[in-house]
């Protein structure tokens, strides 16, 4: 899931970039409440996320990187921090095992 996620919101933030400048969309984009509302609530989810990144995260410098990383790119950092997380998984470690800060 967290693959495709990265693989999609990737492709189509390239895909969207090269089609057209955020730039020069943001005036009519910023003038639509339904826009606005929504990029509000992307960044409110952003920063839900983060909370538990902070939380699983012990070095300062980890947690802002991991910030600019999730604020700036939103889905494609947060999938890209999942995919690592199940990376670091032992296979004796069960799948809730990301949830949690790890010790070491």
């Amino acid at each position: 899931l967290f693959g495709a996620i990265f693989v999609w919101m990737t492709v189509m933030t390239i895909r969207t970039s090269l089609a057209v400048s955020l730039w020069d969309t943001w005036p009519s984009y910023a003038a639509n409440p339904w826009a606005v509302a929504t990029l509000y609530d992307a960044y409110f989810g952003f920063l839900t996320f983060y909370v538990w990144v902070a939380y699983k995260e012990r070095p300062m410098w980890s947690r802002v990187v991991w910030f600019v990383l999730i604020m700036g790119l939103g889905n494609i950092a947060m999938s890209f921090y999942m995919l690592i997380q199940l990376m670091r998984l032992r296979p004796e470690e069960p799948a809730e095992a990301i949830l949690w800060r790890r010790t070491r």
